[in-house]
């Protein structure tokens, strides 16, 4: 895409906006950087990257002359689109662009992106792996954790890139079309954000909105919201299930998995073979499988990696063993419907720690997954009393609830509690913000803390 002669405003100067900048500045397009935080000091900003040195950087208020001589704004994706510097922008005639929608603009290779509320981070690092295993020049970018912005430049022809794609990242997508798109499942998050269930199912949905008769999808079977949704695709779909036979597609069979295909049933693996646990990993599997297979990668290069790969860090993260008590890190469940799979991927008695931030998010489902495996609930943060008043209302012993103030808290009650054969689970069902930085903080505040115990 020809970008000469446009002016950006790029919004935000943390990880993504400064990767978006380093990205215009090194194709000679004219940028501003702007914050709205304006006790941060330019020159502490310059200082992320060298290349920041003589770009014009706004902090605090955005004045009206900058808006009106700027033609693209780059949103990062903690900014939402419906705020009133957004809404300047678009009344001026800005186009509103996310930092996904900047890179694809220079993706000079095939585009595998997967998106979902939970599961993102684990398909798409075992799908980039699969892809390394292969052979290919693999770029594992986006809300992982690595800005597409900052690897798109390494593209070639020959390039596959692997983005896990955020709802944030989809409000502002226009022209990016992935050769093949995963839908992993859709259950309610960010309703703080996006206000509605349908406007994130919608928002969710905008990975496929320009994929065409050439391109795959691959969608969750057992997803009701997805399997209508897959009625008025223009793509080819590939359904995944792990709860029954499929005509066409890959499914879980007792504990194989098997890819049905035209006349061709294989068996990719046996999911005791797997390092990881819970059958919303399995349902993982199969997705990246899929994915691999449509860019002509064998069952038995697929195989040898599904075999070996763990589990990323904070999800469902084997920690350590204290006493006979086994510790899980899951601090990357950050709404119910991550929790529930966390919870039910448990096979021993559990004391599950839980609470956080608020993101308007009903516990109802979470709570019923407890089923007798949870025998405590260890609750902190802002949301504690709300959870606790569901779980009471629900029929979980209130005696069995216990109110912390902190992580460490959390963890020594716990080990209190517990008994040889039992598992301490950290997976909150809820947003790390206002006690961490991040659900990586919590998590490793929380592997700390558990390797520290004594025996």
């Amino acid at each position: 895409m020809n970008l000469k002669g446009k002016k950006f405003l790029v919004v935000g100067a943390g990880i993504s906006g400064i990767a978006a900048t380093e990205l215009l500045i090194k194709h000679n397009v004219s940028v501003i950087l702007y914050d709205a935080k304006e006790e941060q000091k330019p020159e502490e900003i310059r200082k992320k990257s060298p290349i920041l040195a003589e770009v014009e950087l706004v902090l605090g208020e955005l004045p009206e002359t900058i808006i009106e001589q700027c033609d693209i704004a780059i949103l990062s994706p903690g900014v939402p689109i419906d705020i009133p510097i957004v809404e300047r922008m678009k009344k001026a005639g800005m186009q509103i662009w996310g930092e996904i929608e900047l890179a694809y603009a220079f993706e000079q290779g095939k585009v595998l992106a997967i998106t979902g509320t939970n599961g993102k981070t684990t398909t798409t690092s075992l799908l980039g792996e699969i892809i390394k295993h292969a052979s290919f020049d693999v770029k594992v970018v986006g809300n992982i954790g690595i800005p597409y912005t900052s690897m798109v430049s390494d593209t070639t022809k020959e390039s596959i890139t692997v983005a896990e794609i955020s709802s944030f990242q989809l409000e502002t997508v226009h022209k990016f079309c992935p050769q093949v798109s995963a839908i992993l499942n859709i259950t309610p998050d960010h309703l703080n954000r996006h206000h509605t269930m349908e406007t994130y199912c919608q928002t969710k949905e905008r990975i496929t909105i320009n994929q065409g008769n050439d391109q795959v999808c691959v969608l969750n079977y057992e997803d009701s919201i997805l399997r209508e949704f897959a009625k008025n695709l223009k793509t080819k779909v590939i359904f995944f299930s792990s709860q029954r036979e499929l005509e066409q597609g890959i499914y879980l069979e007792g504990e194989k998995i098997i890819w049905k295909w035209k006349e061709q049933k294989e068996v990719v693996c046996n999911v005791r073979e797997l390092q990881l646990i819970g059958k919303h990993n399995y349902e993982n599997v199969m997705a990246a499988t899929a994915m691999a297979l449509t860019v002509g990668i064998s069952i038995e290069k697929i195989r040898e990696v599904l075999v070996s790969f763990v589990a990323v860090p904070h999800r469902i993260e084997y920690v350590v063993t204290r006493r006979g008590v086994r510790f899980y890190n899951d601090s990357k469940g950050t709404n119910p419907d991550a929790a529930i799979q966390a919870v039910k991927a448990m096979e021993w008695p559990t004391l599950l720690i839980g609470g956080g931030y608020d993101k308007d998010s009903e516990y109802d489902e979470w709570i019923h997954a407890f089923e007798g495996k949870v025998k405590k609930l260890i609750l902190l943060g802002a949301t504690k009393e709300k959870i606790r008043d569901t779980a009471v209302r629900l029929g979980y012993p209130e005696e069995n609830i216990i109110f912390v103030e902190n992580l460490q808290e959390a963890v020594d009650v716990c080990y209190s509690n517990a008994k040889s054969g039992d598992a301490v689970l950290l997976s909150p069902a809820c947003a790390s913000w206002g006690m961490f930085k991040n659900y990586e903080q919590r998590g490793d505040m929380f592997k700390e803390m558990a390797r520290a115990l004594s025996e």
